[in-house]
């Protein structure tokens, strides 16, 4: 199915996307992308949109201008879609990964709403937290991210409803498998392989990890 000007545009949530299919498609074939909403399945057929002014935004892995990038931006516009070019998208790829882990993670593991976490002092340190050490990792790993990356984030958390969760919490309270090992997971390997310490996210990652083999088949307990 991959043809010579054939490209792929991931846009899960997570960092190691676009390694993981330029090693089976090749580097060529490949984008680095990312999506901005808040949305859920309310039933088959049937999303609901419930946060952030939504868009996509992806680009070359080496940031270079190119057709193919201009020429995808265009369809997205004309569909009513808003489609973003970052200067730098393996940044904005790490931005959005930063805001998703911290947030990811501890709503997970309190099974709190976006409005309970940013209140109280205790799980809004936890998250400041869990951000900071992802951007540690960033730029052990040569991202670029801005020095204020952290107070993004959580400006970025205090514009959602007091309602929302991420889809990695959801699903865990859901006993449904989930993106941990893409989120939290991916922290703590990242992190080893930089050699960087991540006490917040490991703890988040091994909290978890018993309900996700289990929501996976791979472990059994009462529930």
């Amino acid at each position: 199915m991959i043809g010579p000007s054939t490209f792929v545009l991931p846009l899960q949530n997570g960092v190691e996307a676009f390694e993981q299919l330029a090693a089976v498609l090749g580097k060529e074939h490949v984008l680095g992308g990312l999506c901005k909403i808040v949305s859920y399945v309310v039933e088959p057929g049937h999303i609901r949109h419930a946060g952030f002014e939504p868009f996509v935004a992806f680009g070359e892995w080496d940031n270079h201008p190119s057709e193919r990038v201009a020429a995808l931006r265009e369809t997205f516009t004309q569909a009513g879609v808003e489609a973003k070019v970052p200067a730098d998208i393996q940044a904005a790829v790490w931005n959005k990964f930063l805001f998703i882990a911290g947030f990811s993670g501890v709503g997970a593991v309190t099974q709190a709403a976006a409005g309970v976490l940013r209140r109280l002092p205790q799980t809004r340190s936890l998250m400041e937290g869990a951000m900071q050490e992802i951007y540690e990792v960033a730029k052990a790993r040569g991202i670029r991210l801005a020095d204020d990356s952290v107070n993004q984030a959580l400006a970025s958390l205090d514009s959602l409803p007091e309602n929302a969760m991420s889809s990695m919490q959801r699903d865990i309270m859901a006993h449904r498998p989930s993106e941990l090992e893409s989120q939290n997971g991916a922290v703590a390997r990242l992190a080893r392989e930089s050699g960087i310490e991540t006490p917040i996210n490991s703890f988040l990652y091994a909290s978890l990890l018993p309900l996700e083999m289990r929501a996976r088949g791979e472990l059994q307990f009462p529930e």
